[in-house]
């Protein structure tokens, strides 16, 4: 879809659930900003520290750019100020101490050895504000032997098993097809930050949220790791099929796969009334899932010859009609056309100071409606000076000093 033909962005307030929530956010890349930006959606004050002249490291990730911004880091900022703040300074660790004294939150994700060297570990900021919610999101956790390990979404997908499970049979171990890890691991730190808030809120007393990539990733697996640890059968790689439905999977259809799942007894039977055969749904041989998937070769064969006679279309149409799990397998520009998606203001573009800006909503209705953003993805350092005086009081002269001393 053009730029210019998404939609603006929904004509709805923003949420205010966690107003007056102040989050500094120390982050970069992907998994941690993701984080902020689901707390920013949901009303948070979040302040974006960035390295002066560089910022986040996903700044730099392209092509492809977007009038010279980085299309990632677009994606996982908006509703942020950015501030550029040398903290590696002792003058600038002044002023970021300041700020963490402000703060409700602080998110990060420096291995703990970095944040120690850096004084932005837990016992330092806990120390300066008792109440702070502090939030890590690492690799492997701040402690254990692989603590201080760097890791990216790639690491953290290879060390679960996704990878090894994800792919065709014949086919090498694959990636999957987004940064799950990191997304997967940010959504973690939303869920523990809200949980570490609520709990203030009652007891006036901070907590410390420490996210594991691999954890995160991990237990993504769940039903996968059960299984295993129940029956010592070792998973493997089933393709675009799950291994324990017999019939949950893609099919090819006369010009465009779909996908079909037949999850329960009753809806076996009803595929096969929906197809005009009816006899094949009741043989007894194929009454459970345990003998549809002893014999689950011979009927993918098939329920694939039937469906290559007809098109995608009518396939979708009848299924659809007769309430059975089924939908196509989009591509991404396929995907964004949805007029379901469109409707309800998942994907819009954000006007900015010249600028266009294509985001993906947050994809939560909240009281009957979605939540309107309040600002665009923030270029960098655009907001130093108005945070460092409302949220410290610094005066001009102060900032203009650390400006020019690099500090800022």
């Amino acid at each position: 879809m053009p730029l210019h033909r998404l939609p603006p962005a929904p004509d709805a307030p923003p949420c205010t659930l966690l107003a007056g929530v102040r989050v500094l956010d120390l982050t970069t890349s992907i998994a941690a900003p993701y984080a902020t930006m689901l707390l920013a959606d949901l009303g948070a004050e979040i302040t974006k520290i960035e390295r002066p002249g560089r910022g986040d490291d996903s700044r730099a990730w392209g092509p492809p750019f977007l009038d010279g911004e980085s299309l990632w880091y677009l994606s996982v900022n908006r509703n942020k100020a950015s501030v550029t703040l040398d903290y590696a300074q002792p003058e600038g660790l002044a002023v970021l101490h300041r700020l963490v004294a402000v703060s409700d939150v602080v998110v990060l994700n420096l291995v703990p050895r970095v944040q120690k060297k850096l004084k932005v570990d837990r016992e330092t900021l806990r120390a300066l504000n008792p109440n702070l919610v502090f939030v890590s999101i690492t690799g492997f956790g701040l402690d254990g032997v692989r603590a201080d390990k760097t890791s990216y979404d790639i690491v953290a997908e290879g060390f679960s098993g996704v990878m090894d499970l994800t792919g065709e049979p014949d086919s090498p171990p694959q990636k999957v097809g987004t940064p799950a890890a990191d997304l997967l691991s940010g959504m973690d730190a939303v869920i523990g930050t809200l949980a570490a808030l609520y709990d203030r809120a009652k007891n006036a007393r901070g907590h410390t949220i420490d996210v594991s990539m691999f954890e995160s990733m991990s237990r993504f697996l769940t039903p996968r790791v059960v299984t295993y640890l129940g029956s010592g059968e070792v998973p493997r790689r089933s393709g675009g099929k799950d291994s324990v439905i017999a019939i949950y999977q893609a099919f090819d259809t006369a010009d465009d796969p779909i996908t079909l799942g037949l999850g329960n007894d009753g809806l076996w039977r009803r595929f096969w009334e929906a197809i005009g055969d009816p006899a094949f749904g009741a043989y007894p041989r194929f009454g459970s899932n345990a003998d549809r998937h002893a014999s689950r070769a011979e009927i993918v064969a098939q329920i694939q010859a039937r469906l290559l006679t007809k098109p995608r279309a009518h396939w979708l149409d009848l299924f659809d009609a007769a309430g059975i799990p089924c939908g196509p397998i989009n591509r991404i520009d396929q995907m964004v056309e949805d007029p379901e998606l469109q409707a309800r203001g998942f994907l819009y573009r954000m006007e900015d100071n010249g600028r266009t800006i294509p985001q993906v909503g947050l994809g939560i209705g909240i009281d009957g409606s979605t939540c309107g953003p309040r600002r665009a993805p923030p270029v960098l350092g655009a907001d130093t000076r108005d945070v460092l005086a409302g949220w410290i009081g610094l005066d001009a002269t102060e900032i203009d000093r650390l400006s020019r001393q690099g500090v800022i």
